[in-house]
């Protein structure tokens, strides 16, 4: 049975420890609000880029002049996989969840004989994926500088996976994230952006008309990579705000926690310093009537 003493100084490390907890808690939830706004306002403007692509690829006559981004290799034998996740901890199962979405199609893959190649964007991405999928990470990128999501990360992102394509380094790329639902909830995500999938698109889009100037193939050209930047960047808004949303609910399970492990450790030290009372005074009385 632990000593008073040592009851004690538990009692002060985990009281320590729940205002950390509690402060992280108030810290992403200042945060949430900002990141969930963000991420709400990006999402609009990355749908109806999805459906100007997808009107604009249905415009096109000549299916075999279509640019490579839209129509893609004409092969699914080597496949290119963006897991983004976060740089810190400390988030519940927020890169947990993004990871097992990942390893599932990773593994589907696999058995289907194709070919993997993947990069991380963010480090914890990375230490979860290192031991088993270490041959198939060809890049980890890290943005622990950037104190928020911003556009220039996500173009960075998107150059580089162009850059692959043009040398032929991949068929297919898909894109691994957490879509923000609540604070509670964050679902995993997992989104082909080349070649672009119609069916994707299909499920929001409303028909429109369009009159193009220049011709179709002009635009898209131009319009394509464009486009991939915008969905890695729709990733990261949304992946922020679950980040944040996932840590702010840890860390008042934790806060919760620690509080009933201090009541736990008081109820024990106050039953064992009445225990040595009682023993002292027991021993005081038996040593009074022995005189």
């Amino acid at each position: 049975m632990p000593s008073l003493d040592d009851l004690k100084k538990r009692i002060t490390s985990v009281k320590s420890t729940q205002k950390i907890t509690k402060a992280m808690k108030m810290v992403a939830a200042a945060k949430l609000r900002k990141a969930q706004e963000n991420a709400e306002k990006g999402r609009p403007y990355s749908e109806k880029m999805n459906n100007i692509i997808l009107n604009l690829s249905n415009s096109i006559t000549d299916k075999e002049s279509a640019p490579r981004l839209l129509a893609g290799t004409g092969n699914e034998k080597v496949h290119l996989c963006i897991v983004l996740t976060a740089d810190r901890g400390l988030c519940g199962g927020f890169n947990t969840n993004i990871i097992k979405k990942a390893k599932s199609f990773f593994e589907k893959t696999k058995s289907q004989g194709k070919s993997l190649k993947i990069i991380t964007v963010g480090s914890k991405g990375y230490d979860q994926l290192k031991r088993v999928y270490g041959d198939q990470i060809i890049e980890k990128i890290s943005f622990k500088d950037s104190k928020i999501a911003n556009y220039l990360d996500a173009e960075n992102v998107g150059k580089k996976i162009i850059e692959l394509f043009e040398k032929n380094q991949f068929d297919v790329c898909t894109i691994f994230y957490n879509r923000f639902k609540n604070v509670i909830t964050q679902i995993p995500q997992e989104q082909q952006i080349i070649p672009l999938k119609s069916s994707e698109v299909k499920e929001n889009s409303v028909e429109d008309n369009y009159e193009f100037e220049p011709e179709e193939d002009e635009i898209l050209s131009n319009l394509l990579p464009k486009n991939i930047s915008t969905q890695i960047f729709k990733a990261m808004l949304e992946n922020s705000a679950s980040e944040q949303g996932s840590r702010m609910s840890a860390m008042d399970n934790a806060t919760r926690n620690a509080g009933e492990l201090v009541d736990k450790l008081t109820i024990n030290y106050n039953r064992s310093r009445q225990a040595a009372i009682t023993k002292e005074l027991i021993e005081i009385i038996s040593g009074a009537e022995s005189l």
